[in-house]
């Protein structure tokens, strides 16, 4: 009986579940495949400033999987991880601008070409005079170097009679075109496009050469029906139209109705409502704080005008140079400007706009000096420069043509303190600087002219944020086009900064305009102070009281965290807290948060230790007494250990606080404007260093003496 009743039961679910399938054969056929592609190669794959992935590829892919119903997982690996996760059955298939080669079909099946590249001539915009290869005779035509494009110049030279330069990287090759280094450019047609698209003065000529045909893969003798629905959707779209489109999105010629607009700013669409750029602090005359703190300078009155323009909103964050970088790689913000020079290194993880200033870099001597009007009376002088600037690289390539000798310096207003007082017979610096300070009053004089230097650029992180990139080379035309950039580089560059309300090179008018900002500065200090060091408190006894424990496990993590914490120099810390966190919580933590973790740890560790001193200091026969007496080791430990402890524990207490004062010092290489940092932004307007920093030095002498002196009254109290 029971039989009959499974045997019909089996019977009705197979039916229904028969009926079921075949009643939705739509959902059945629905197919979710995982797609690996590149991490970063414009414009095929890239992303945008919400972090999602666009280009040509993955475009292309969801319209085609929209149109076949079909599902996609994008998975960007990198390339060769790509290939590696395809073979390895880990991803269905693949799609990166992936060349169909015969070595790769022995392992792939691919798709029909989704997209033919090859090599193309471009030349810069409005030039009519190229059109062909033959007009290239006589010219200087450039290409990179060990590409296709290089080898096809070389393979035709004498045939068309031009002359070939080759460079690194993009940057040089189209502003060689720029400044007339160079008459034609050759390179990727898909590159070249994209390069137009994002705002280079460049349009294609001439014929295309055939290249290599792009196709999407899958692993051998596998996925058959992904191929043939690729296929059918890749059909479809071109003969929609959709193809072409998608294509254009991001690959222009730079020969259409462009040129009927050059003249004309395009307007971009933002893609967030807010943009956060991150810059430097005290980099007058391109970022610093004016006398009413508010920041100013070429940087920020660019940025803030071509918001204007293209109708986006920007939050900066002056948070230093070195701060700035670590932001954008960390995606604390969208992007920087601070006088930022455009090399190769930088390039590698940085997509740049087109130049907004050309420095350049010049000698300076104290003035009224009439001992050195050329490199060659430096002779047997001694020069300055800062370190890692170009400066010190021109410097140093020249030192044994000219027989000097060089001072390194860190910062600008160290080298006008060297050459004030004779420590230095001249200095060298970016020009644009040089013509700041002498505006401020320094008494500098340039008699030798300025070397060419390089060029500052609008960055923002590799394969992010591409339309930021286009609103500020479409903004930057404008202004350009109108006059305004002249008038914003003249403010600061000719006729130096605006004038400050009080003469602020007499330390009464320094500090009568100064002392608001000094004591926020003050503020901040004293505040980060006391917040991290009553957490430190809090965890520092309790790390203390772990590390006497009669419990060895709670010793030993007491004995690790100390060590770890210690071992860990404190701007490191800082820099992994404020960095390195985020990329793995997957959220940012805000400066000042970051700054109080920061010596909440450092000075919790310290505390431990003297935690765990002061009570070793307390005779341990007084333990075993009141233990023999019938009391626990918890009450022992309250009513007569920990009294005594704490006597011996206060001005280490003292001391280990104002330690804390003096390390918040070190959180300004985060961004956090203490009452060092708050110094170095005045010095950056004024360039007063000495005053600045004495009055700086007397009040944390001030501060740590009263904190000092409340140290022995404490102690004489608990005595």
């Amino acid at each position: 009986m029971k039989r009959k009743h499974f045997l019909l039961s089996f019977i009705v679910m197979m039916t229904s579940l028969l009926t079921f399938t075949l009643g939705h054969p739509a959902q059945a056929e629905e197919k979710t495949y995982n797609i690996g592609t590149d991490l970063t190669f414009a414009p095929f794959e890239f992303q945008d400033s919400k972090g999602e992935y666009v280009g040509i590829d993955v475009d292309l892919l969801k319209a085609i999987a929209k149109d076949q119903d079909f599902k996609v997982n994008l998975k960007p690996l990198g390339f060769d991880s790509a290939i590696q996760a395809v073979q390895s059955n880990q991803v269905d298939g693949m799609i990166a601008g992936m060349s169909i080669t015969d070595e790769r079909k022995k392992s792939f099946d691919f798709s029909e070409p989704y997209f033919d590249s090859g090599l193309q001539m471009a030349v810069k915009k409005g030039n009519d005079k190229i059109k062909n290869y033959e007009d290239l005779k006589g010219k200087t035509v450039a290409a990179k170097v060990g590409t296709e494009s290089a080898t096809f110049l070389e393979k035709n030279q004498e045939k068309y009679g031009y002359t070939i330069k080759n460079f690194d990287d993009a940057t040089g090759l189209y502003q060689s075109l720029e400044n007339g280094e160079t008459d034609a450019i050759f390179d990727d047609y898909p590159v070249l496009g994209y390069a137009i698209t994002n705002g280079q003065k460049l349009q294609l000529v001439g014929k295309k050469e055939t290249g290599s045909s792009y196709g999407f893969a899958v692993k051998k003798g596998q996925n058959k029906e992904l191929i043939e629905k690729f296929n059918a959707g890749l059909k479809e779209l071109k003969s929609s139209g959709k193809y072409d489109a998608i294509v254009n999105q991001y690959i222009s010629t730079g020969t259409e109705s462009e040129t009927d607009t050059d003249s004309k700013m395009k307007k971009i669409q933002p893609k967030k409502e807010t943009y956060v750029i991150a810059s430097d602090s005290t980099f007058a005359p391109f970022e610093f704080q004016n006398s009413d703190g508010k920041y100013e300078g070429i940087d920020v009155d660019l940025v803030e005008r071509i918001a204007e323009l293209q109708d986006f909103n920007v939050e900066f964050k002056f948070i230093g140079f070195s701060s700035a970088v670590q932001a954008v790689e960390s995606g604390q913000a969208d992007a920087m400007i601070a006088g930022m020079t455009i090399t190769d290194e930088r390039e590698k993880s940085f997509d740049f706009s087109t130049p907004y200033f050309n420095s350049g870099i010049q000698i300076a001597v104290k003035k009224g000096n009439d001992s050195i009007h050329s490199y060659e009376d430096l002779k047997g002088k001694k020069v300055g420069a800062k370190i890692g600037t170009e400066s010190a690289d021109f410097l140093e390539a020249n030192k044994d043509k000219y027989d000097y000798s060089i001072k390194y310096l860190d910062t600008t207003d160290a080298l006008y303190s060297a050459l004030e007082i004779g420590e230095i017979d001249a200095m060298m610096d970016d020009y644009p600087v040089i013509g700041y300070g002498i505006a401020q009053k320094q008494p500098l004089s340039t008699p030798i002219p300025r070397e060419e230097g390089g060029k500052y650029g609008f960055a923002v992180k590799k394969g992010k944020n591409p339309e930021l990139v286009q609103m500020f080379n479409e903004g930057l035309g404008e202004l350009k086009r109108t006059g305004e950039y002249d008038e914003i580089i003249g403010k600061y560059v000719k006729d130096g900064a605006t004038e400050n309300k009080v003469d602020e090179s007499t330390l009464i008018g320094m500090i009568q305009n100064n002392w608001k900002r000094l004591l926020s500065g003050l503020w901040m200090t004293i505040q980060l102070t006391l917040i991290s060091f009553i957490l430190a408190l809090i965890v520092g006894v309790i790390f203390g009281l772990f590390s006497a424990s009669p419990s060895k496990a709670l010793r030993v993590i007491s004995t690790v965290y100390v060590d770890i914490i210690r071992g860990i120099p404190l701007m490191v810390l800082a820099f992994f807290i404020y960095f390195g966190l985020p990329g793995i919580l997957g959220f940012n933590i805000p400066v000042f948060l970051a700054g109080i973790i920061t010596l909440t740890l450092n000075a919790s560790a310290y505390i431990s230790e003297i935690v765990r001193g002061g009570i070793n200091a307390v005779p341990v026969g007084q333990m075993e007494a009141s233990r023999s007496l019938g009391l626990s080791y918890n009450r022992t430990m309250q009513k007569i250990i920990l009294p005594q402890a704490i006597k011996i524990m206060i001005p280490s207490f003292v001391n280990q606080f104002v330690i804390s004062l003096k390390d918040t010092t070190i959180l300004s290489a985060i961004g956090l404007i203490e009452l060092l940092q708050t110094g170095k932004i005045i010095v950056a307007r004024n360039l007063q260093s000495t005053m600045v920093y004495f009055v700086i030095a007397m009040m944390y002498l001030i501060l740590i003496t009263a904190l000092t002196k409340l140290a022995k009254v404490l102690e004489k109290k608990v005595k």
